[in-house]
């Protein structure tokens, strides 16, 4: 393998995908530093940090530490042990974060060498569509985050939202919106509406926000939102983080 720059990690893991399109799924978790937002819900640790956490035997939940940054070859022979060890078992690579097209120069040496062990699925937030351009001919899905200003707490870049999903389309793409107390009529439509002045066929997964291990959205007011967004984009549907309930990565 020629030498290709060495990656700033948080996490790889193997686990179950607990939320969006490819839910239940098995893959391989690539998370990486950093982030261009600072959401008021996001559950996850982006810092970077001088070691990455690693679970060498894939299941097991037991986490070793890697220096960063990370070699390629290093998670090259991780996975080629794991996809020998446990043949079929996993789905695809998650490459996530974070905000991984932080580092879509990198990805863009990265991904070809990983996409030849498994499918390649980008978890964005939608925003960068320059970096998406970069490594779209590497991807096999894109979920990405419309952002709603109500649960992010930030004001939504909709014009971003709109030449992003333009790209991602060129993959399997589906649109995940964070859903809580305050999401508001208004700003749900407006979202709905952008997807589906894209395309009519992207599932859209309305996330309620997970709270104490809870769904933290009232039932009536969750169907409302569904009802609301289906009227003008039938693809709708409503996936909570199951991975929170099982209590798995």
């Amino acid at each position: 393998m020629p030498h290709i720059p060495s990656a700033d990690l948080i996490e790889i893991f193997s686990s179950l995908q607990g939320e969006g399109e490819l839910l239940g799924r098995r893959q391989v978790f690539i998370r990486f530093a950093g982030c261009n937002l600072d959401c008021d819900y996001c559950d996850t640790s982006f810092l970077s940090r001088r070691l990455c956490l690693v679970e060498e035997n894939s299941g097991s939940g037991a986490l070793v530490e890697y220096e960063n940054p990370v070699t390629l070859h290093r998670v090259v022979l991780l996975l080629k042990r794991w996809l020998t060890e446990y043949p079929n078992a996993h789905h695809s690579i998650s490459i996530t974060g974070g905000e991984p097209l932080l580092h879509a120069e990198l990805l863009e040496l990265w991904l070809p060498h990983l996409r030849q062990l498994l499918p390649i699925s980008l978890e964005t937030n939608g925003t960068l569509p320059a970096a998406l351009r970069l490594i779209i001919d590497h991807l096999d899905y894109v979920a990405m985050d419309v952002k709603l200003p109500s649960v992010t707490g930030q004001g939504t870049d909709w014009q971003a939202h709109a030449d992003f999903l333009a790209v991602a389309t060129q993959a399997q793409c589906s649109v995940k919106m964070i859903v809580d107390e305050s999401t508001t009529d208004a700003e749900l439509i407006r979202a709905t509406k952008l997807v589906n002045d894209v395309s009519s066929s992207i599932p859209v997964i309305l996330q309620p926000v997970t709270r104490h291990h809870k769904v933290a959205v009232p039932v009536p007011r969750l169907l409302a939102l569904q009802a609301l967004a289906a009227e003008i984009h039938p693809e709708t549907l409503v996936i909570p983080q199951t991975h929170i309930f099982m209590g798995v990565m």
